[in-house]
């Protein structure tokens, strides 16, 4: 799928958003398309990503909103998804969001978990970042998010492989904010504890126990707009009451 709005922003600094179509990633795609950015967004669902392209363009006129459907996991997809992306000229800021939860003991969990795990919570992430990146270090701009997550940073029972791959991505977050120090490109990773998000299913959140994802988005937003000698490094954001 290749969606698009018409362009009513051409100069309009470019988003590129992975998992844009819900959750963390929606919400971080509209603040930016409200602000008349142009957003180039993906999701592995085609449906529901024209959905939101759709949603964006009719709240967002302003803004050039672009959205082809790829599956992350698999490396040459990653890699067409950045080459389309740079079809559209400079990549501004790219947000590494794309990733899955599956709960499990490392002792119990199914054959084959810790490897789909990777692939969408790190290797998309590897990819992607790897095919945008040249055309912004030879720019000496840029901005990179990974959302990663408080299992980046600590164990917990029924963490699993899905822990695992988030301390893998916190790594090459670390990795890639050291390397690009002199360039010009800025790397921030966002550390999100509960966040109602669909991995929480039908959790009732009346009582505002978790975080919702707009919470995310606006310190993402902030974050982006900093001036060019200012990097935040990590962002960690916790309910108010803690960790459940």
């Amino acid at each position: 799928m290749d969606a698009s709005t018409s362009p009513r922003s051409a100069n309009a600094l470019t988003v590129i958003v992975t998992g844009g179509s819900r959750g963390i990633g929606k919400e971080i795609a509209w603040l930016f398309a409200k602000a008349g950015y142009r957003l180039l967004l993906t999701a592995s669902d085609p449906t529901r990503l024209q959905k939101t392209v759709e949603e964006l363009a009719a709240a967002c006129p302003e803004a050039v909103i672009h959205g082809r459907a790829a599956d992350l996991r698999i490396a040459q997809e990653a890699i067409d998804f950045g080459r389309w992306c740079l079809s559209y000229g400079e990549p501004d800021i790219l947000i590494n969001n794309a990733g899955q939860f599956l709960p499990g003991s490392l002792a119990e969990e199914p054959s084959g978990q810790l490897e789909q795990q990777m692939a969408v919570n790190l290797y998309s992430a590897y990819h992607l970042t790897r095919t945008l990146l040249p055309d912004m270090i030879q720019r000496g701009s840029g901005h990179i998010f990974t959302i990663c997550s408080i299992a980046s940073l600590k164990p917990y029972v029924q963490g699993g492989s899905y822990s695992i791959s988030k301390y893998a991505l916190h790594g090459f977050t670390q990795n890639l904010r050291e390397e690009l120090k002199p360039t010009g490109v800025k790397v921030t990773g966002v550390y999100p504890g509960a966040v109602l998000t669909d991995s929480w299913g039908n959790f009732d959140n009346s009582n505002g126990r978790i975080m919702e994802p707009s919470d995310v988005a606006k310190m993402v937003f902030q974050t982006a707009h900093l001036s060019p000698q200012a990097c935040v490094e990590e962002i960690v954001m916790r309910p108010r009451l803690g960790d459940l």
